[in-house]
């Protein structure tokens, strides 16, 4: 895991924000070291031009692992399946070309960050973190986290969020699109402003975890499980629904 961390980070650094994309779906072996939830065989993005379905592959089921609870905010750990995109963050709300735009479908018991939505229908909005659920995020680099990535630190009221987000100090949005886990397919759909065709993209499974002091980088990334290029390299693109 601290290779690919490695690896990741200096392809962050070669390719800034975005990435040339030669390929359409991204195929990734399978890999018996990673653990199968987490192990990406592929990844695919397709449009019709107002909707952008985002979908990943994975050798185990899908979102059968999730963190274990420890009671507290502080420390808490995320478990999340990602889509780096070369889509500008503005797209989304955010500040323009702020860091590396990215879908994230993950799951955490210890809190809730979507409170405009009852995903779990019990009538109390602010329970639902350790049911899988999305969020637009924008990711960059910080060599106080574990795997050098974190969720953007950012002042609400001051940065630019979009309408729907928790208002959290995060570059992260809570958009309510309920993601589908089935067998061993991550499939969510989202709107995306102009379809996003053409687009770059990549595929990530991570760890993810709020700081032990409640401070700035709050939410880093801490582990890798697996990338499907590899390297980071985006080389998906998001293509036309047939």
């Amino acid at each position: 895991m601290e290779s690919t961390m490695r690896t990741l980070l200096a392809t962050l650094t070669l390719m800034g924000l975005g990435g040339a994309a030669a390929a359409h779906e991204i195929a990734s072996p399978v890999d018996p070291s990673k653990p199968a939830p987490f192990d990406i065989t592929s990844a695919s993005v397709t449009t019709d031009g107002r909707l952008a379905t985002f979908l990943m592959e994975l050798a185990g089921e899908a979102g059968s692992v999730k963190p274990q609870p420890t009671g507290k905010l502080p420390g808490a750990g995320v478990a999340a399946y990602v889509w780096p995109t070369g889509l500008d963050p503005a797209i989304a709300g955010f500040a323009p070309a702020s860091g590396i735009l990215a879908l994230a479908v993950t799951a955490h018991p210890d809190f809730d960050d979507t409170p405009l939505f009852d995903e779990n229908g019990d009538g109390d909005p602010a329970n639902d973190g350790a049911g899988w659920h999305s969020h637009w995020v924008v990711l960059g680099k910080d060599d106080a986290c574990g795997a050098g990535l974190k969720v953007l630190d950012v002042s609400p009221g001051v940065d630019a969020l979009p309408a729907t987000a928790p208002m959290l100090p995060l570059a992260l949005d809570s958009p309510g699109m309920s993601p589908s886990l089935s067998g061993k397919v991550v499939r969510i759909t989202v709107p995306v402003k102009g379809g996003g065709a053409d687009a770059a993209f990549d595929a990530v499974t991570a760890e993810l975890r709020v700081n032990g002091e409640g401070k700035a980088p709050l939410l880093c990334v801490v582990g890798v499980h697996d990338v499907a290029s590899g390297d980071l390299s985006m080389p998906g693109r998001v293509t036309p629904k047939q």
